[in-house]
């Protein structure tokens, strides 16, 4: 059996090897030719897959390790009788700690003492949303959410959803939506001119979700107006040629790494291992725990001298810090447009190893009740 995967998806052997003989190739460029004698297909977000480029082949099934799958015709692969799965969820965990390390930084440009007197609105309580939000109220965030398909389906007096309004009213606003074109609940721009206008200097916009979700040119006439917000980037419109402008005027702007924790990457590949498996009638022997390496940090130790703020924003930094990533992006914007889409790709490609916080144990001596439950809300591992 031939399997083709995006050479940029983790443990392809180690998951994979025994399934078939694997061809590894750049996902943003796969080809026609590239699948056309493969019978499974493996990708990531930047392959588009649908009839121009699997109308040709012998493939029986897809497999995207992300949880995005607005880059599957979904309907094509059903009327042509491919198998396909997604991994929902497997990098939530990893969008939402790098959500987190922003808000850090944020609180400490503010020169907040406690983080938690910034209010969170998220846009979109699926599972990153979803991840997010429990985050935030077990460390003591006001959280507002906006989710309107899920307010659809709760109860009328369900109040754990509020309107885009509201949500666009508090310090922090977080975008964890899919993109969506047609349909009752549209996103693509989502956040266009008129929104943006409601938005002002102490606020910041943080966009993990999809580029297309903010209107870039509106976002960029509105950061050249009086009081404008405060933007962090991960995602863009016109990936991998993105706006240099754009980036110049972010805060922090990042090369869609969000989730490119190595703990959600393996995931990804484990989630498409099991449901690949299954449709091959095989049984499901492998683990993501098995192949994860020893973090290259294991402990921190706090003592009863260290403020608490001020250790579990070292300890967040630790493992995920965007201003490094903000960095090599930046670096690249004396490129030519071809050279920074290129320069974009192998930043992801090429992006160092990031582990989660659950990797990280944090030793405390003498530290209050409250020291400790935030290290365990966010999720480190505890050693008193």
């Amino acid at each position: 059996m031939r399997i083709v995967a995006d050479e940029n998806i983790p443990l392809l052997e180690s998951f994979f090897g025994d399934m078939g003989n694997i061809r590894q190739v750049p996902g943003r460029t796969m080809s026609a030719d590239d699948v056309k004698d493969a019978d499974i297909l493996l990708v990531r977000s930047v392959t588009r897959v649908n009839e121009a480029l699997l109308g040709d082949s012998r493939v029986r099934f897809v497999g995207t390790c992300t949880i995005g799958t607005d880059h599957i015709d979904q309907d094509w692969l059903g009327s042509a009788g491919i198998a396909f799965s997604a991994a929902p969820g497997c990098n939530a965990n990893s969008v939402a700690e790098y959500v987190l390390s922003v808000i850090s930084l944020r609180a400490e440009k503010l020169c907040l003492d406690d983080w938690t007197d910034l209010s969170v609105g998220i846009v979109g309580a699926g599972n990153v949303g979803g991840e997010l939000a429990h985050k935030l109220d077990r460390l003591g965030f006001d959280v507002v959410v906006c989710d309107p398909p899920l307010a659809e389906q709760s109860d009328e007096d369900d109040d754990r959803y509020s309107t885009l309004e509201e949500a666009l009213k508090c310090d922090v606003v977080t975008l964890h939506t899919p993109l969506v074109r047609d349909g009752d609940h549209p996103t693509y721009h989502l956040i266009d001119e008129s929104r943006l206008a409601l938005l002002g200097r102490d606020q910041l916009l943080i966009n993990t979700s999809r580029g297309e979700v903010i209107d870039t040119s509106a976002l960029i006439r509105r950061l050249s107006e009086a009081n404008p917000p405060t933007v962090a980037l991960d995602v863009w419109e016109n990936e991998p040629r993105i706006n240099p402008e754009l980036v110049e005027q972010a805060w922090l702007a990042t090369p869609h790494i969000a989730g490119y924790s190595l703990e959600g990457k393996v995931q990804g590949s484990e989630m498409i291992y099991h449901a690949l498996s299954r449709f091959m009638g095989l049984p499901v022997r492998k683990k993501a725990g098995q192949f994860l390496p020893e973090p290259a940090l294991s402990k921190l130790s706090f003592t009863s001298a260290a403020n608490e703020m001020d250790a579990a924003w070292v300890a967040i930094r630790s493992c995920c810090d965007p201003r490094r990533d903000d960095a090599r992006l930046r670096r690249t914007l004396s490129l030519s447009a071809d050279e920074r889409g290129q320069a974009f790709d192998r930043l992801r490609r090429q992006y160092p190893v990031r582990r989660e916080f659950s990797s990280l144990k944090i030793q405390l001596k003498g530290t209050s009740k409250s020291a400790q439950d935030t290290f365990r809300a966010l999720g480190f591992k505890i050693k008193m």
